[in-house]
Order: structure tokens, then C-alpha cells, then sequence
């Protein structure tokens, strides 16, 4: 009996070594780990449209009262798409066209605009527009009529302000700005200034 309590009492203090073996080696062994895939944030996109009023100076004029220099100021409209790649930095795309008058000059301006922008507040910011595009303007006074069609370097600067605005980013805004989309262009020297103001929606 006491040759078989001997071997019992072996076999469990076995056991139990080689159970505190398993625990030990179990904290030396990492847990599984996940692989975290990065969450890549899109670029803002935003869409706006609003009304513009051309200013268009050319001199020649074009006039049966003989009259040398022309101003006229025209209303239409004017679409933008643009993206925002941080806080500072943006591309827009932007197409206006001045309401046919059958008085006197009719604008078509299509161009693509780098965009430095600056952060006043959360909600407010400024930018500039610095880009090419092309500008057409139909001149006509029911008697004399020609076309100024140029492509050159436009720029301008204008504001911008966050109306609405949820937990992605997405919401509702204004803007107002000036530019500049042709300067002494073409054989009568045409200068096309414009202001634009409307309504946009971030994504």
C-alpha cells in the first residue's frame, strides 16, 4: 500500500509541475494581433452656384456714335467645383456666362484656378485664384458686332463662410469674390473683370 500511495503522490506532483509550466510559458506568449488598416480621408468636394456681373472695358468701341471707349456691365451666372486638399490648398473649377442682352457684350469664361486658401475662424476663410481660362466676349449694338476670343492667366481673391455643418464635414455655405480674366486682350484691347456670390455645399 505504501509502494502504491508513493507512486499516487508522484503522479500528481507531476501533474501539477507541468500544469505551472503551461501557465508560465502562457505569459511569455504574445496575443494574436490584428492588422489595423489605415482609414484614408477623401478629399473635400464642394459645389456652388450664384449670379456674376461682368465688367468689360474695351477700346476700341465698337459704336455708331463714334464714341472710342466702351464699359458695359452684364449679369448672368456661374457654376464652381473645386476640392479642398488640407487647410491651405485647393483647386477649383469654375464656367460663368454673362444673360444675352441684344444690346451690347454677352461673356463666356471657362478655367481652372489653383486656390491658397487661410482659415479666420472655424467658419470663416479667404482665398486667392490664380489660373488659366478662356474668355469670349460677343460684342454687339444692333449695328457693329465682333467677338474677343482669349485664352491667358486669370486671378482673384475673394471669402468664404460655413453656414451649416455635421459631424463629417458635409454642410452649407456662401462665397463672394472678385477676379480678373482678361487685360488689354485682343486687337481692341478688351478688360474683363467679374464678381461672383452664390451658395455651395461641402461633402
Amino acid at each position: 500500500m505504501r509502494r502504491g500511495n508513493k507512486m499516487k503522490q508522484k503522479q500528481i506532483i507531476a501533474a501539477l509541475l507541468l500544469s505551472t509550466a503551461l501557465l508560465s510559458a502562457g505569459k511569455n506568449v504574445a496575443p494574436a494581433t490584428v492588422p489595423v488598416v489605415p482609414v484614408v480621408t477623401p478629399w473635400p468636394l464642394y459645389i456652388g452656384v450664384g449670379l456674376v456681373m461682368t465688367d468689360i472695358d474695351r477700346d476700341p468701341c465698337p459704336c455708331a456714335s463714334g464714341q472710342t471707349i466702351a464699359e458695359d456691365h452684364r449679369y448672368g451666372g456661374v457654376v464652381r467645383i473645386g476640392m479642398d486638399f488640407n487647410d491651405f490648398f485647393g483647386i477649383e473649377a469654375r464656367a460663368l456666362k454673362s444673360l444675352e442682352s441684344g444690346v451690347f457684350s454677352e461673356t463666356t469664361h471657362y478655367g481652372l484656378y489653383l486656390k491658397p486658401q487661410l482659415s479666420l475662424s472655424e467658419d470663416l476663410s479667404i482665398y486667392g485664384l490664380l489660373g488659366y481660362g478662356n474668355t469670349q466676349i460677343d460684342y454687339t449694338n444692333g449695328i457693329k458686332s465682333s467677338t474677343t476670343d482669349e485664352s491667358g492667366l486669370a486671378y482673384g481673391a475673394g471669402a468664404a463662410y460655413r453656414l451649416t455643418k455635421d459631424a463629417e464635414g458635409n454642410g452649407w455655405g456662401v462665397w463672394a469674390d472678385y477676379s480678373r480674366l482678361l487685360k488689354d486682350k485682343g486687337a481692341v484691347h478688351s478688360t474683363v473683370d467679374v464678381l461672383t456670390a452664390g451658395v455651395m455645399y461641402h461633402f
